[in-house]
């Protein structure tokens, strides 16, 4: 078999996760509710939520951003990886979702490490670039709405400190990178979304503001260190 072309089964994805998933009981909990969501696709995999907690040690983050919370699960992870002392501002614009998600960040007791803003990410990070926090953040996660990913991206490059990194979910939006333009015409949403995404990881491999790595993990996620 060879190893570039390898595929992750079902039965390999189980035993990936048997042998190296350490997931908490309110992490499992808050994964399970979601699951009943009929927009539980948008929720990261554990081990993707893990594989953030480590770079986020790794790192010794203090500061943290997230654009997009869903019910919190990724936040959860980043937050229960960070000292007492930490602050992970939290960016989304349901409330419904985010009600989910300070509930199991209250049970975590980590709730003092949150600052949640219900209103759109842009706004938020418009505020705190004007609340002087530029070059101050260790680790950012965009997973968000795609059309605006490009947005997120610059904005956080000027948020994010030199050696700290951004991950960005969703680079191969569940394959549609590689289909061709004709594939879905009657769709723009789609094709908006695509084509931004498309267009984002252009710009990133090119950026010489960042060194990258694009990691096959669930949809497709990017590293980017500001140089």
């Amino acid at each position: 078999m060879d190893k570039n072309t390898l595929t992750v089964s079902q039965a390999l994805h189980d035993y990936i996760r048997n042998v190296s998933l350490r997931e908490s009981e309110v992490l499992k909990a808050l994964r399970d509710e979601t699951a009943k969501d009929e927009m539980c696709i948008m929720q990261i995999t554990p081990e993707q939520g893990q594989f953030m907690a480590l770079l986020v040690k790794m790192l010794g983050a203090k500061r943290t951003l997230e654009i997009g919370t869903y019910t919190g699960y990724s936040t959860l992870c980043v937050a229960m990886a960070m000292a007492d002392d930490s602050l992970t501002i939290a960016c989304d614009v349901d409330k419904k979702w985010t009600a989910i998600a300070s509930r199991y960040w209250k049970q975590a007791k980590v709730e003092n490490k949150i600052d949640l803003r219900i209103k759109p990410a842009l706004e938020t990070l418009n505020e705190i670039l004007n609340e002087g926090m530029a070059n101050s953040f260790d680790f950012a996660f965009i997973d968000a709405d795609k059309s605006s990913y490009d947005t997120y991206y610059e904005k956080t490059l000027q948020l994010l400190r030199p050696g700290g990194v951004m991950a960005i979910d969703n680079v191969f939006l569940f394959g549609s990178v590689l289909e061709s333009d004709e594939c879905d015409k009657q769709n723009d949403s789609i094709n908006i979304d695509r084509d931004s995404i498309r267009a984002l990881n252009i710009k990133i491999k090119n950026d010489p503001r960042v060194d990258i790595s694009m990691l096959p993990v669930a949809d497709g996620l990017t590293l980017a260190l500001k140089v």
